[in-house]
């Protein structure tokens, strides 16, 4: 998952985070020599002094921000000459370094390392930064120069990039306001405040559940099929929260196994309920109300801005391009993964029927459960097996080793640059001519204060700026299982392919070579930027590629390849199910986002979508909505799908790597680096696409992968 960027300057109008309703405190008064926000960063490669900074710097150094961002636009704004390229869009483009600085720093945390008191700054922050943001947009003198600039681009002769540019800036005006009247604008301030605050406290909600909840068993016996990595990494949260015996909780290091391997099945169910009913008791942390409120709002935002709804709004700028081609993609694709579902369900069925499961239908707490016993009956494979090949450190450096490979970059661990918690590695990032690149960030724990799931960021973006190339520092976020006194940090395969999905994120970070930052990187539309990170999860099924580094963490022997088979044999074990699941979460945010609000309820919602694409039976108190984070905190609005687009374009993409030699295939590696991992968002999506492909993408090559289809 690639996180939603936050605003990152004045020039790059992109999402606002939350907010709160409370009234705000006066801000501190500035200690300039004492703020390392506020002085030149003295860290290699001028890395955030993560050791240094303290929570009292950040709202000082945002109101200074927040302050040397308005002087910006006011200078633009006050030019007495003509609007030009270089005096409005690149100026425009150039403000706020001090505000991108710090808000990344921040928001960054606040995802990664957050606490009560971060999350009170963030609280106090979001407003002035969605405030902010409004005054820009709607600022009319600054939108009249910057369409001075649109209406005559077409003898400017820019290059394609800056043409992109121009292009992006008068939209953002245009998209967020500026041609509303008075009225308009004063409730689209409103309503940006309000969506904020909700999507802040939704994340808030599912961090508070999933942190709160803990199952306790203190006999052993009610433990049985639980392999003994999963006992003693429980063990060791037991230990660690002052309990007796075992702790399972909902991370998904914890959830995943005990879901997989525990013979107990009201255990399984148990634990199933708690995580599918986070954020979804009627409690303090119940996200219901808020996830109305953020529905209607988006509607009424973008009915105000002139779009018959949300997603309209939203996927003009994708790559799909409209909300009909969307519908018509997913409902196209579950009638090619429904009937393999089905087909698939009835085998599981029938295997647990086999082996004693006595009712008619299985529940969604048996899935795992029982898909883990028919893998290992069929393929005579499981994590189990697997697990030992893959040590965390081994897997990172095989990532390390295929980029190197494909692209010719280099990566040396360092000691000496500041980190956010001591578990967080760092990497100096070389290319093939020995150049600095970047600054890689590895973070691959669960804790407290680290929201679920896995994502890449960026602590500083790429840009060119008076000449020079100034190099991206990039975050790679996971929650893997962790070392035990007598393991070390042994992998799913699932988590193998995560680290290398987000890996991919890092990829196009660290290869940016953009002229503007709000162009660079992972600056492209929703559904593109799942392209290289999903490109990079093939690596993971390919033999050449598995035997750099799965390797034995005791042995050192080399994967065999008898299980290398296996692992492609398994590949599209459940497939039918696993791709109804996604496009069930991809059809509940169409449902959301694609009409008027219809005053449904979360279940009434479900319930509608689960008719196409859920075969499970329906379990009264859970969902998936209340813990959605995606969609309701996450940036993916009306833009999940792009997980199933972007399969599409990785399953096409991959297809060139294997048709000329795999990790050899030099020409597909310099084209893939070339026009898409370089170039970001400078051009249009499917223009890069073809550059690298020499065609538009076909989706015979996803459905083969997914052998929905010969």
């Amino acid at each position: 998952m690639l996180t939603h960027k936050q605003i990152r300057k004045t020039g790059v109008l992109l999402a606002v985070v939350a907010t709160t309703a409370i009234a705000q405190p006066s801000l501190p008064a500035l200690k300039m020599t004492q703020n390392p926000f506020l002085t030149p960063y003295t860290t290699p490669h001028q890395t955030a002094p993560f050791d240094k900074i303290k929570q009292e710097d950040y709202l000082p150094a945002l109101k200074e921000g927040l302050a040397e961002g308005r002087k910006d636009v006011e200078i633009i704004v006050n030019n007495p000459a003509k609007p030009t390229f270089d005096n409005t869009i690149v100026a425009l483009e150039r403000s706020g370094d001090l505000l991108g600085k710090v808000t990344s720093v921040l928001f960054n945390l606040n995802s990664a390392e957050t606490s009560p008191e971060l999350q009170k700054i963030v609280k106090t922050a979001s407003p002035l930064l969605s405030e902010f943001s409004n005054d820009i947009t709607l600022n009319e003198k600054l939108f009249a120069r910057v369409k001075a600039v649109y209406d005559q681009r077409a003898s400017l002769n820019l290059d394609p990039e800056s043409a992109m540019l121009l292009e992006k800036n008068y939209k953002n005006f245009t998209r967020n306001g500026a041609n509303l009247d008075a009225k308009g604008k004063e409730r689209l301030r409103a309503i940006d405040k309000e969506l904020a605050q909700l999507s802040l406290q939704f994340g808030e909600n599912v961090l508070n559940e999933t942190n709160e909840y803990a199952l306790v068993v203190t006999d052993g016996k009610e433990l049985t099929g639980l392999p003994d990595y999963v006992l003693e990494a429980a063990k060791a949260t037991a230990n660690q929260k002052g309990k007796e015996g075992y702790v399972f909780t909902l991370q998904a290091p914890s959830y995943g196994p005990f879901m997989q391997y525990a013979n107990n099945r009201e255990l399984r169910k148990k634990l199933y309920l708690a995580y599918n009913g986070r954020s979804f008791h009627g409690d303090k942390n119940d996200n219901s109300a808020i996830i109305q409120k953020i529905v209607n709002l988006r509607y009424e935002r973008a009915k105000l801005l002139g779009y018959k709804t949300h997603a309209d709004f939203v996927l003009e700028e994708s790559m799909a391009g409209s909300k009909d081609k969307v519908q018509g993609f997913l409902d196209e694709l579950v009638t090619y993964a429904r009937p393999a579902a089905e087909r698939q369900l009835a085998e599981l069925t029938a295997y647990a029927k086999a082996h004693g499961f006595a009712e008619d239908k299985l529940q969604n707490w048996d899935n795992s459960y029982y898909a883990e016993k028919l893998k290992k009956e069929k393929y005579d494979l499981d994590d189990e097996t697997l697990k030992p090949y893959f040590k965390l450190d081994n897997v990172l450096n095989g990532a390390f080793t295929i980029a190197n490979k494909l692209y010719g970059i280099t990566f040396t661990e360092r000691t000496d640059i500041p980190v956010y918690n001591p578990e967080v590695k760092t990497f100096d990032v070389f290319d093939k001519d020995g150049k600095f690149l970047a600054v890689f960030y590895g973070d691959y724990f669960p804790r407290p204060g680290k929201r679920s799931g896995a994502w890449m960021n960026d602590v500083r973006g790429q840009k060119v700026e008076n000449g020079e190339n100034i190099r991206p520092h990039i975050v790679n976020v996971c929650n893997f299982t962790r070392p035990t006194d007598t393991k070390p940090s042994l992998l799913t395969f699932n988590e193998v392919t995560t680290l290398f999905h987000e890996f991919g994120h890092g990829l196009h970070g660290m290869l940016a070579n953009s002229q503007y930052e709000s162009l660079s990187g992972t600056s492209v539309p929703r559904d593109f930027v799942e392209l290289p990170s999903q490109v990079m999860e093939n690596w993971c099924y390919d033999p050449e590629a598995l035997k750099l580094f799965a390797k034995h963490y005791q042995t050192g022997e080399v994967i065999p390849n008898e299980l290398i088979e296996k692992i492609r044999a398994s590949q599209n074990f459940l497939a039918g199910l696993a791709n109804l699941r996604q496009l069930r979460l991809g059809l509940v945010d169409m449902y959301y986002h694609g009409q008027k609000p219809t005053g449904e309820t979360i279940t009434e919602v479900e319930s509608r979508v689960d008719s196409v694409a859920n075969l499970f039976p329906h379990v009264e108190g859970i969902a998936i909505s209340p813990a959605f984070s995606h969609i309701f905190a996450g940036g993916y609005s009306a833009g999940y799908y792009s997980y199933k687009w972007s399969e599409v374009l990785d399953a096409d993409a991959f297809e060139f790597f294997r048709e000329k030699g795999g990790l050899d295939n030099k020409a597909a590696a310099d084209s893939f680096r070339k026009n898409v991992l370089e170039k970001g968002g400078s051009e249009k999506p499917m223009e890069l696409y073809k550059k690298f492909r020499g065609r538009e993408p076909s989706p015979k090559a996803m459905l083969r992968r997914s052998g929905l289809i010969l």
